[in-house]
């Protein structure tokens, strides 16, 4: 069989929401890049060309304004924070190909390009804009938003003020018909399909006005090149990102290899900007709309979000939950990436609390998968120095009664392609992990080898096959744990090749099946020790 090149790989591209560096990643942050991750190595394993990109999103008026409260130069401030950003993704094992800064020079002169174009196309002139602004969204407010929340900005709780200014306009308002045709004849666009429904509602309901694209009388920010005296407004320019990255402008090639996106990760509250506007501003451009946007929810504390929630961890001594490098430091990164991927339902809100965390780590986590390892892994070295000897070539014996491998491994897949990443955890754990521990307990190796030696050795040798399975199932939602199992062994597709097909059959092992980990006193470092 011909091996795949890069070349013959099927492409994927993804990104996610680019964040404001005015403070440090917050656990809501980590949550879309933790989920934007396991998608990203799944797709690898499934033998896709995977490209990954995030970044930061600099040239807003508040990160300059925070800059000048630190006594600092607004480019080292963003240089700075990028580096804590990316600290905290390389914490969390987040395997983004590039990060893009969007004050970076390169940045600057394809947004330059992009919105030439966009001009020289018709859909950008020149008028006035008055309305509701918040500075905190840096976006003007709708009447009907300021009404219903007596005056203030429903995210931020402040007043609204009322703005007027010489503006350059994006003829948003001309791509409406289109955009609700593209909803219906796509209807994959925007997931999950509730925030697809709020959109359609959204534009047939109140309309899409044209959109102020521009500031005056600012230092930070890009230039726009047919009129310098303004800068280009955040959102026209953030949302370039996901095309300056790969190459537009400067890199046609690596561009067009890449574009359309197969999947933008983003949250709710910016779900109108990245279906309405961008597409909009991709087709004014005459470039393709991306494939689909991908709207997750938010991760609250016992219900509560706010400024109060900060207040009340602090005073309960919890305060490690505000930021992940301190739930990192005091887990680890796994047990981080496994709690937010298996308690908080992507497509749709979460809630973090301390003791359901550690509820959870411990009886899935320690109890379950670490036990079941460390079981293994003793009584096969005590009893058996470690080889399975007699075995070549045999098929193990099935764990789980009645489970059919591969419509198991299937609807695996098919949840972590549909972004339901708490569903399927939930389907390995319950529906392998356990059985497979249920096994172990009820034929008892332990004390079976006092008395038939052959036939405990055949039941950590079936049971070694669940953690060959469960290793491979796992591998995008904890990746180094499941690497440390699989690689305790010596099986012989390499761990790097591994791809769902490979669990999805009981298979004949090698002759000298055996375990390869260095252990101590016969013993194995735990995966997971337990939490109190």
């Amino acid at each position: 069989m011909k091996e795949l090149t890069v070349t013959d790989k099927p492409r994927w591209f993804q990104t996610t929401a680019i964040d404001y560096p005015n403070s440090r990643p917050h656990i809501g942050t980590a949550f879309e890049k933790l989920g934007a991750d396991v998608q990203a190595r799944y797709r690898r394993m499934e033998g896709f060309d995977v490209f990954f990109l995030m970044g930061n999103d600099e040239n807003t008026v508040k990160v300059s304004k925070r800059a000048a409260e630190l006594g600092q130069d607004t480019q080292a401030y963003c240089d700075d924070m990028a580096r804590q950003f990316r600290e905290v993704w390389a914490a969390l094992d987040i395997s983004y190909d590039t990060f893009v800064q969007t004050s970076s020079e390169r940045h600057k002169q394809c947004c330059r390009k992009f919105i030439q174009k966009v001009y020289d196309n018709g859909h950008i002139y020149k008028g006035s804009y008055e309305g509701w602004y918040c500075d905190g969204c840096e976006e003007f407010k709708s009447d009907k938003v300021r009404d219903e929340n007596a005056g203030n900005c429903p995210v931020h709780k402040r007043p609204l003020t009322r703005r007027s200014e010489p503006c350059y306009l994006f003829r948003l308002s001309a791509f409406q018909d289109r955009l609700l045709a593209h909803y219906k004849e796509n209807p994959d666009f925007i997931q999950p399909e509730s925030r697809r429904n709020e959109m359609i509602s959204l534009i047939e309901t109140e309309g899409l006005r044209d959109i102020n694209i521009s500031r005056t009388g600012e230092d930070w920010g890009i230039r726009i090149p047919f009129d310098p005296e303004f800068t280009i407004y955040v959102w026209f320019d953030a949302l370039l990102t996901y095309i300056t990255g790969i190459g537009y402008g400067d890199d046609e090639a690596t561009f067009r290899k890449h574009w359309p996106c197969d999947t933008h990760f983003i949250g709710k509250d910016i779900t109108r900007f990245h279906c309405a506007l961008w597409p909009a501003m991709l087709w004014a451009a005459g470039e393709e709309a991306p494939k689909k946007v991908f709207s997750h929810g938010f991760v609250n504390f016992e219900g509560k979000i706010g400024k109060s929630r900060e207040e009340e961890l602090r005073a309960r001594g919890l305060d490690y939950l505000l930021e992940p490098m301190l739930i990192i430091q005091r887990f680890s990164a796994e047990a981080f990436r496994y709690y937010f991927m298996r308690e908080c339902p992507y497509p749709s809100d979460g809630e973090i609390s301390p003791e359901r965390f550690m509820e959870v780590y411990n009886s899935e986590l320690a109890n379950n998968l670490g036990n079941l390892f460390s079981r293994e892994m003793t009584i096969t070295w005590k009893n058996f120095g470690g080889v399975f000897d007699g075995t070549a070539g045999q098929v193990p014996d099935p764990v789980v009664p009645g489970l059919n491998l591969e419509l198991f491994v299937g609807e695996v897949r098919e949840h972590i392609e549909a972004c339901r990443y708490h569903l399927a955890l939930q389907k390995i754990v319950q529906d392998f992990l356990t059985p497979t521990n249920q096994y172990l307990e009820a034929n008892a190796p332990w004390k079976l080898v006092k008395t038939d030696k052959d036939a405990a050795k055949k039941v950590l040798f079936n049971a070694v096959q669940s953690l060959r399975i469960a290793s491979i199932l796992l591998k995008p939602f904890i990746p180094k744990s499941a690497e440390t199992i699989y690689t305790s062994f010596n099986f012989p597709t390499p761990w790097a090749e591994v791809k769902y097909a490979d669990a999805t059959a009981l298979k004949a092992q090698p002759d000298d099946l055996r375990v390869t980990a260095e252990l101590v006193d016969g013993k194995v470092k735990p995966l997971f020790p337990r939490i109190g």
